[in-house]
């Protein structure tokens, strides 16, 4: 039976690949990044003798802080400084608020909303406007709780980096496989690199939660590992995006 979380997986991965294949063909030589750090990023230090920067630089407009526009990257680092600088926590919640609450989640978990709504994934909710709502108030609760879950509460107690350091040069198949690895490598506060905990227990522990609110009959362990494979899978995707969208943005929107 063809069930909506196949159908969660799908989208996400239509919307990596949709995006990015179209870029491969370019991939033969080394791009320049050629795009300024990402505005949650810490500036450089500014060299002595230098003069003072504006001390009201322009706000960063969402083409800069969104994919198109659309799908936040707030956890993106363009152009990674010479020297590792570590997040504080406090930086840490604020990236898994951004991508917890920003308008592209409230209108995709209205899509994934729709899908379980047709496929009458959770019968128990029934059907109608009461239905749907259970539906979305679930999906919102998954992605929002998987958030913060693997971007700022175990990132925190574990003293590891959610951000996505892009790799920017290479072959296109290289690239996704270094953006796919991404999944189980991170970056330490320290700065070395290791296994990526917060992402594999945060998303799990986020699957496992879900079985708060969801009906009885839905509380399997299947059912859980399956939730579990929508936030990695999901995860994975928007990081390909990450990935080649200076790329894009610099063809299409020629910025």
């Amino acid at each position: 039976m063809y069930m909506p979380w196949r159908c969660a997986i799908l989208i996400h991965v239509g919307l990596a690949i949709g995006f990015s294949a179209s870029f491969a063909r370019m991939q033969g030589q080394d791009l320049p990044i050629g795009l300024p750090a990402h505005p949650l990023e810490t500036p450089e230090p500014r060299a002595e003798g230098a003069a003072a920067p504006n001390p009201e630089p322009a706000q960063p407009s969402r083409i800069d802080t969104h994919i198109f526009g659309l799908v936040p990257e707030y956890d993106a680092v363009n152009t990674p400084p010479p020297h590792y600088e570590p997040i504080s926590a406090a930086r840490k919640f604020t990236i898994a608020a951004h991508d917890g609450f920003d308008p592209f989640s409230w209108v995709t978990t209205g899509l994934y909303a729709g899908v379980g709504q047709w496929h009458n994934q959770y019968p128990q909710f029934g059907q109608g406007a009461q239905g749907y709502a259970k539906r979305y108030g679930g999906a919102f609760a998954d992605g929002a709780i998987a958030n913060f879950m693997s971007e700022a509460i175990f990132p925190s107690l574990l003293h590891e980096d959610p951000r996505y350091f892009r790799l920017g040069k290479g072959s296109f198949f290289h690239r996704v496989g270094y953006t796919l690895s991404r999944e189980l490598i991170t970056r330490k506060d320290s700065g070395a690199h290791g296994f990526n905990i917060s992402e594999i227990a945060g998303n799990l522990g986020a699957a496992a939660l879900s079985n708060l609110y969801y009906p009885a009959q839905e509380r399997t362990a299947s059912q859980t590992m399956e939730r579990f494979a929508v936030n990695i899978v999901g995860d994975a995707g928007f990081n390909v995006l990450k990935e080649f969208y200076p790329d894009m943005r610099r063809k299409i929107l020629h910025k």
